[in-house]
């Protein structure tokens, strides 16, 4: 399976650079995932899609303000510092730009003695692919201190500047660790969520922690042979006794993004019992793929030649995937992270 299968020609003027206002007015592309029927309508309007005994699974991870500008301590050198996964309490694994010159034992500081908030790292590994390990110390909570130094980590194709932190996060996200958001859940709103749960279907949690390996480019021709970054997820046994109480009354799962659905395909077995469970999980879904868990998809519009557009293929089909995107295209649908969505369901 060649990567340029997964390929389409995106007019740079669809990335969308900002958020809408209100969240749940986004479009949603409605595709018969087996046929290829389309339907267009408002995100608000997904609830007409679902049916009572339905399951809507959500991610509930929170996006830390993860991108840190300092100095050197020794030079005065500028420097960025990208968070990446947390090791103990003060260890972090980091990506350092630039890093070239940024070696074992140097250190950084951020903010000023003037800022409500003060910090300093110290290099103490550097790992084989190049990320660092930053031993920080702060007088505080280090959450806070983050809170006040810290930006969102946006993805690379936004260039406009975020005026609200809060809009790069969920209405429901709860546990701390991601670099990226589950965009697919930032349409919904918390009266859209009551609503959805008022008709009959329940919401259940899990969590995975998205990271930046989400936005790295397939390089290899050859699908097969590229590498999947690892995420860490968690399945309580309220979430997962939950769903499989859904399947075995004859409703449906859906997933909202990807990364619901790969924390429940990994943590699945393949009769579809969920297991209450964590860990890593580095699962590749690209066509030919069999789900074990998941009916149906609530996504947003993926970069060409992703490991996302490569998932939601296998969902339904590439031909069926990429004619979708090119209706949405035509229709001037918004891309990408602050995007519009895509239902993938049983019309």
């Amino acid at each position: 399976m060649n990567l340029h299968d997964f390929y389409y020609d995106l007019p740079k003027e669809l990335i969308a650079q900002d958020p809408l206002e209100d969240r749940s007015s986004s479009r949603l592309l409605v595709v018969d995932k087996k046929t290829g029927n389309l339907k267009h309508d408002i995100f608000r309007n997904i609830k007409d899609y679902l049916r009572p005994g339905d399951c809507l699974v959500l991610n509930d991870t929170k996006v830390i303000p993860a991108r840190l500008f300092g100095t050197r301590i020794d030079t005065g050198a500028l420097v960025e510092i990208l968070l990446l996964t947390r090791k103990t309490d003060t260890d972090w694994e980091c990506i350092v730009k630039p890093g070239k010159k940024c070696r074992t034992g140097h250190k950084f500081r951020f903010g000023n003695e003037t800022s409500s908030a003060l910090l300093e790292g110290e290099i103490i590994d550097v790992l084989e692919d190049g990320n660092r390990i930053i031993r920080f110390t702060y007088d505080g909570i280090f959450e806070e201190i983050l809170d006040a130094l810290g930006q969102m980590p946006l993805p690379p194709y936004i260039t406009h500047q975020l005026k609200d932190k809060n809009r790069y996060q969920t209405v429901y996200a709860e546990h701390d660790g991601s670099a990226a958001a589950p965009t697919a859940g930032l349409h919904f709103t918390k009266e859209l969520l009551k609503v959805i749960e008022d008709s009959g279907i329940a919401i259940a949690r899990v969590t995975l922690h998205v990271g930046l390996g989400t936005f790295r480019p397939v390089k290899e021709e050859n699908i097969l042979d590229h590498k999947m970054h690892s995420e860490y997820y968690t399945v309580t046994r309220e979430a997962a006794d939950l769903i499989n109480r859904t399947k075995a009354s004859g409703g449906r799962i859906i997933c909202v993004g990807t990364t619901s659905t790969r924390t429940l395909e990994s943590a699945s077995s393949e009769d579809g019992t969920l297991s209450a469970s964590s860990g890593w999980t580095d699962i590749f879904i690209y066509p030919g793929y069999r789900f074990k868990i998941t009916d149906c998809l609530i996504t947003n519009f993926h970069l060409p030649e992703s490991t996302l557009v490569m998932l939601v293929s296998a969902f339904s089909s590439r031909e069926i995937i990429l004619n979708a995107y090119q209706e949405a295209i035509r229709e001037r649908y918004r891309f990408f992270s602050f995007g519009d969505a895509m239902f993938l369901t049983d019309l």
